[in-house]
């Protein structure tokens, strides 16, 4: 396995989060999954500013970038009970496509829950592909059930109005 540092993004990384973010709904599109209508350039600051988004770096190169969050009240509703931490916004580079680094970040985010005393990791994914769900429940996480979003600002462009499938994994 390469050495690796999970590390928080800083703002000099937001052209490259953007184009990670431009190649996964390109890459959604060629292979004919519901894309992403576009994605949050002010929530992705926000992830950076206050430190809730993180990168794989592996010899330099973030090779994949993901958030943390303490509370997700707007996509768990009445589930939300201050209990879990919630990863979103996972993007992978496309030159590092399967190499499993969900692994890197499903073992770093079950050691810093746990740090801080949360139960369980909760995450959301789009509930028209069943293939992702699967892969997610390889993890070790449980399908919950499916949930639309609303449309409120205080979700990402790309949240907003979608099916999405709750998955948690209790620790």
């Amino acid at each position: 396995m390469s050495d690796y540092q999970i590390i928080n993004t800083n703002p000099a990384d937001l052209p490259v989060v953007y184009w990670l973010f431009e190649e996964a709904i390109a890459y959604q599109k060629r292979n004919n999954y519901i894309p992403w209508n576009g994605f949050d350039k002010d929530i992705l600051q926000q992830d950076i500013d206050s430190k809730r988004q993180y990168k794989i770096v592996i010899n330099r190169e973030i090779v994949c970038i993901f958030s943390v969050l303490n509370s997700d009240p707007f996509i768990w509703q009445e589930k939300e009970d201050g209990r879990a931490l919630y990863i979103h916004r996972v993007v992978v580079n496309p030159a590092h496509h399967g190499q499993n680094h969900f692994k890197k970040i499903v073992t770093w985010v079950i050691d810093y829950a746990l740090s801080i005393g949360k139960k369980s990791i909760r995450m959301d994914t789009w509930g028209d592909n069943p293939k992702i769900i699967e892969y997610y429940k390889k993890f070790g996480f449980r399908f919950i059930e499916f949930y639309t979003t609303g449309c409120q600002t205080e979700l990402a462009v790309q949240n907003r109005n979608l099916k999405v499938a709750l998955l948690e994994m209790v620790l």
